[in-house]
């Protein structure tokens, strides 16, 4: 794969969108190798380990199948459907093309991803795609959809960053660190890994960039229909930012909604971003941030068209000493 040739007019047709089942693709993807990332993505993998392991223990053929989908270098290409427009493709629909795909199809794709011989009870299985499909959608029930509103709100504020990074930067300043490898290389050349490979010519085909928010990332496409997605994780910063509560203290003195922005604020924002991350409107946020920047709790600079909030020293302060206070009880 190592370089994708991409024309003019598939770089200005590109888009990102929003996939919840990538999301949950990216979420079993997680739970099959459970290295976690951060401290909110150790929690919500605390959370769920021990009923996933449960599941599989006693399926095990669906075991087997997971361990072929996601190998060390690919993932079985039948569980990563590539969104079929610009809406993104939403879990029902992305199942329904799952379960679609021939046992033939299913089996040659884990001959890929597996790097190896099928197991038996996989070689002989023809309901590999219905199995595929029913995990997927208990991952959704159990350990996605509860935190679904989160979770867009985290893929919808990656999705603002970049597109003021394209709008500043240009394509290097989007892509360059959306993956470890990933480096728009100026000619048309997109660097997508580090893999010795011959470039392939995406000229003329949609191209889709998935932000998800647990550490995953793969390259999907569909041979005959012209198009590819990039899934990536949402920026580090991002990914975790709803995850740390503000101190009770806080909360109490400026109110919970103000906390939660200034908490946020760790790194700069812009009040598009603060409203995804937060669920609050934007007139809210707004005035949020006229109290903060009067109090001189945050300050604000201009990049581009952009305007960033960040926290100022005072609010640095503020929040350490209510952190260092670990929000324990008055004497009485």
């Amino acid at each position: 794969m190592g370089v994708w040739q991409v024309d003019a007019d598939t770089l200005a047709e590109s888009r990102f969108v929003v996939s919840s089942l990538a999301e949950t693709a990216a979420s079993l993807k997680k739970l099959a190798d459970p290295k976690a990332a951060h401290p909110g993505e150790r929690q919500w993998l605390d959370r769920h380990l021990p009923a996933y392991r449960a599941r599989l223990a006693a399926d095990p053929v669906t075991a087997q199948l997971v361990a072929a989908a996601f190998g060390a270098a690919w993932t079985a290409d039948f569980v990563t459907p590539v969104p079929a427009g610009l809406r993104g493709l939403d879990l029902d629909e992305g199942l329904d093309r799952i379960r679609a795909t021939p046992p033939e199809a299913v089996r040659a794709d884990l001959a890929v991803s597996s790097a190896g011989p099928l197991p038996a009870a996989l070689a002989r299985a023809d309901d590999l795609a219905e199995r595929t499909a029913a995990l997927l959608a208990w991952v959704w029930r159990e350990t996605v959809r509860p935190q679904w509103t989160w979770r867009r709100r985290i893929i919808e504020a990656d999705v603002v960053a970049r597109t003021r990074q394209l709008t500043l930067g240009g394509w290097s300043a989007a892509l360059d660190g959306m993956l470890p490898a990933m480096r728009w290389l100026g000619d048309g050349r997109l660097r997508i890994n580090a893999h010795d490979r011959p470039p392939r010519d995406i000229s003329g085909a949609r191209l889709l960039f998935v932000p998800v928010t647990p550490k995953q990332a793969w390259f999907s496409w569909e041979t005959g229909a012209d198009r590819y997605a990039v899934v990536y994780p949402c920026a580090g910063a991002l990914a975790d930012a709803g995850r740390t509560a503000p101190p009770s203290g806080l909360a109490a003195l400026i109110g919970p909604a103000r906390a939660q922005v200034l908490v946020l604020l760790a790194q700069p924002l812009t009040t598009s971003q603060l409203v995804a991350l937060t669920g609050q409107g934007l007139g809210s946020v707004g005035r949020h941030l006229r109290v903060l920047l009067d109090a001189r709790l945050v300050r604000r600079r201009r990049a581009g068209r952009s305007v960033l909030y960040y926290r100022a020293p005072a609010g640095d302060a503020l929040l350490a000493a209510q952190r260092e206070a670990g929000d324990a009880a008055p004497d009485a």
